[in-house]
């Protein structure tokens, strides 16, 4: 299984709004990558490692897919409209990074 794993992070002057991310771009995200995307989530940040510590990361989120072919087949095709998405919600550039997943979650 391959994990895309999208990480907004924190900052001075660093917004992001999580109802538009959560409502309207992760749900065009995964009508536009279609049967390809397998599972989605997003995790919303609390707090640091400590209390008095900032988080790290606003937002970070989650694709998953069967095969890395077919989240570049999907995303591909797709990525002007899902990049372009992304000043209507924050104005972070966040970074990505692809992962082969190895233990699943519960395993």
């Amino acid at each position: 299984m391959i994990k895309v794993t999208i990480l907004y992070p924190n900052g001075e002057g660093k917004t992001f709004d999580m109802d538009y991310y959560a409502n309207k771009h992760m749900p065009m995200v995964a009508r536009l990558l279609g049967d390809s995307l397998k599972l989605q989530a997003i995790d919303n940040g609390l707090s640091g490692r400590t209390p008095d510590e900032p988080i790290p990361y606003l937002a970070i989120g989650y694709l998953y897919f069967d095969q890395l072919s077919a989240y570049r087949n999907s995303f591909g095709p797709n990525a002007k409209q899902i990049v372009g998405d992304i000043p209507n919600y924050t104005n972070i550039q966040p970074i990505v990074q692809i992962s082969e997943v190895l233990q699943p979650p519960g395993n």
